[in-house]
């Protein structure tokens, strides 16, 4: 008798609930990508396709047919028409797996049967990103970090790129502290071509400092969406009793501390933090998407995706 056939433990990242959402999802790029093959994407290379681009000297070599005779007519120059590109669109994901990301709560929604932490509310989220992404026909790579990058794949598009990234993250585990601003911009620095990336992160880290790798992206001409992921906890801090506090990223020792005292000033913290993010994602005509544990991952998709979709028509 043949051995039954079992899935590898890392496709548990794409429940059944999660496809059938993405099969009604596309995702398009706002500015001109980089890649490799005919895609959906406006390139910043010029070709010979649908949408006209401007006109330039004609060269020995050019192709005849896109002489535009109108323009040599008035003009007395000979010149032809150039067309944009469009091209597959290169991703990506970059994932915060420090010790903060491994916080749940009480209010986590369920995934797959399970309320889930940040971090595993970020792996369900990029494993279903990227399967979007791939099945469109566009490249998906990974970066998982803490205070260092942690594994790196390079962005591909093949069918087999989804099991790896599937592998890659299920293989991840929380790590130590955050040091997200240095991390960042090794990561902006190793992404050889214009493309998306895509921050799922806590980002519980000097503001400044995260401040400046997010403008690195830019300078490197990056279309860029950062899914501020946190606990509902975190937003709304609802504890009243005397606590303690454990310290996820081994910074501080075990902390007691009297949750009326300090609930004030945190959210307003918290608020200006939010804030400051928001600001400069719309500085960098970034996509900035809160993101709670206490929303189910479908609706995270539907909610983003709709809205992208939506603005492209």
């Amino acid at each position: 008798m043949s051995e039954s056939f079992q899935l590898p433990e890392s496709m548990s990242l794409l429940p059944e609930e999660t496809m059938n959402v993405l099969r009604r999802l596309e995702w398009l790029a706002r500015k001109r990508m980089q890649g490799t093959l005919s895609g959906k994407h406006t390139s910043p290379d010029k070709g010979f396709s649908v949408e006209f681009a401007e006109h330039r000297e004609y060269s020995p070599g050019d192709d005849p047919r896109n002489l535009d005779w109108r323009v040599m007519a008035k003009n007395d120059r000979n010149v032809i028409k150039q067309y944009i590109e469009e091209t597959n669109l290169r991703v990506t994901f970059a994932v915060d797996v420090s010790g903060s990301m491994n916080y749940r709560g009480e209010q986590a929604a369920e995934i797959d049967g399970a309320p889930r932490s940040k971090f595993e509310y970020a792996r369900y989220l990029t494993a279903a990103l990227s399967y979007l992404y791939i099945k469109q026909g566009d490249g998906a790579g990974l970066v998982t970090f803490d205070n260092q990058i942690k594994s790196q794949l390079r962005s591909a598009s093949r069918p087999s790129q989804v099991r790896r990234i599937l592998d890659t993250l299920w293989e991840s585990e929380p790590g130590e502290e955050t040091e997200i601003a240095g991390v960042l911009h090794e990561v902006a620095e190793r992404i050889p071509r214009r493309g998306l990336v895509v921050l799922i992160s806590d980002f519980f880290d000097d503001p400044k400092a995260m401040i400046e790798a997010l403008h690195h992206f830019d300078f490197r001409q990056h279309e860029l969406v950062i899914f501020h992921l946190l606990a509902e906890e975190e937003l709304t801090f609802p504890f009243k009793d005397f606590q303690r506090f454990k310290d996820l990223e081994n910074i501080e020792p075990m902390l007691k501390i009297d949750p009326q005292a300090v609930r004030s000033a945190y959210l307003e913290r918290l608020r200006d933090f939010v804030k400051s993010m928001e600001s400069t994602c719309g500085n960098l005509r970034a996509d900035y998407v809160p993101v709670t544990t206490k929303s189910p991952l479908q609706d995270t998709l539907i909610k983003y995706i709709g809205k992208r979709m939506h603005a492209r028509r």
